[in-house]
């Protein structure tokens, strides 16, 4: 989106968070997708702040260090904003217009949906379908964002010598990814022509933030973002144990922390999150028509604790599962696929970025 290139193939999925930086690399086979490389690599404290690069040398030193360990050659690149950096609005648009008029019309008007002056922002739009109730117009969903949040990502990129061909938005890269969760993610009804809704929330619970992604029958409604993550159970294993943030963080992973450390930071830890999915399901189900899901997806680094799936599923009585768009897709020699398994729930927006090469 933002008027970068788009529609070209070989893309390298880029996911900039708050804490690490992903790398994906997809190839299509007769069959699906096939993982060509991939790469998690840390990144130094406060390059990036609740998604806001602030270090962009940092980061783009980073990035080199990952495109390293993946063995990618791939040069063009795929890279996303989080939904907090973005306005979206649909509007509706004359159907007779072709593209070129329509970019015209709205930048002619672009002042009634967005609260910054032309020159600061990049824009972008996509035409939806016919308007439900007026087949003379179509639904136009509009994308803008400041200026200088696409240009540090793109800056990024060049740092490790790749060109960023397009800028998406977090949620809809999750949207693309949902598509290939497990295949128990279905619509099912006795009518072929008029499936029943099937309305799933993806929890992407990373380490500073967290976003709430509600998809029905493959199309994002609803997207809310909000600070929480796995970030403060690193900090709360600092605390209780006095060990250096590096250290708490390894530790979290790999195992080795005191008896105590399950019963009485894990599991207080778990309960919170159970407790945040259940409050940002509330506030969905107050923004629109919608009283229930039918699944929750669990996505970002918080999705590969121990039994959290397990245990907002008891807690909320719905079905949850851990998302891993990568179930299905063959592996190139190169792809650790124990590795892949267990970074997979945090690698959706990576792996839907990198989908952007077969649009």
């Amino acid at each position: 989106m933002f008027q970068l290139k788009r529609k070209k193939p070989s893309l390298l999925g880029i996911d900039i968070s708050s804490t690490s930086i992903k790398v994906v690399e997809l190839s299509q086979t007769d069959t699906g997708y096939r993982v060509e490389s991939l790469a998690v690599e840390p990144l130094p404290a406060n390059a990036v702040a609740e998604k806001n690069i602030q270090d962009v040398e940092a980061v783009g030193e980073s990035l080199i260090k990952a495109l390293k360990k993946s063995g990618s050659k791939c040069k063009l690149t795929a890279l996303a904003v989080p939904g907090s950096s973005v306005i979206t609005k649909i509007i509706t648009m004359p159907a007779n217009l072709s593209d070129a008029e329509m970019e015209t019309q709205i930048e002619l008007e672009a002042d009634q949906y967005i609260p910054y002056p032309l020159e600061e922002i990049n824009l972008d739009f996509q035409v939806l379908g016919e308007t439900e109730a007026n087949p003379d117009t179509v639904d136009v969903l509009l994308a803008a964002s400041r200026s200088e949040n696409v240009e540090m990502r793109t800056a990024v990129a060049e740092i490790a010598g790749l060109t960023a061909k397009l800028v998406d938005v977090e949620a809809y890269t999750i949207e693309k990814a949902t598509h290939l969760l497990p295949s128990q993610i279905k619509s099912t009804t006795d009518d072929e022509d008029k499936p029943a809704p099937f309305v799933i929330a993806v929890l992407d619970v990373g380490a500073t933030m967290t976003s709430l992604n509600v998809i029905e029958n493959g199309e994002l409604i609803y997207t809310r973002e909000q600070a929480f993550g796995g970030k403060q159970l690193t900090e709360e294993i600092m605390r209780r144990y006095g060990l250096a943030y590096e250290e708490a963080g390894r530790l979290k992973k790999v195992g080795g922390l005191p008896d105590n450390y399950i019963p009485e930071v894990l599991e207080p830890f778990k309960e919170n999150m159970a407790q945040q999915v259940s409050r940002f399901l509330q506030f969905f189900y107050t923004a629109g028509q919608h009283e229930s899901v039918n699944m929750i997806a669990l996505a970002g680094g918080c999705a590969s604790i121990p039994g959290i799936d397990e245990l907002i599923a008891t807690q909320l009585g719905i079905e949850t599962i851990i998302a891993n768009p990568f179930a299905e897709m063959d592996l190139s020699n190169k792809v650790n696929s124990q590795a892949l398994s267990n970074d997979a729930p945090a690698l959706m927006i990576a792996c839907g970025l990198a989908m952007r090469s077969f649009d």
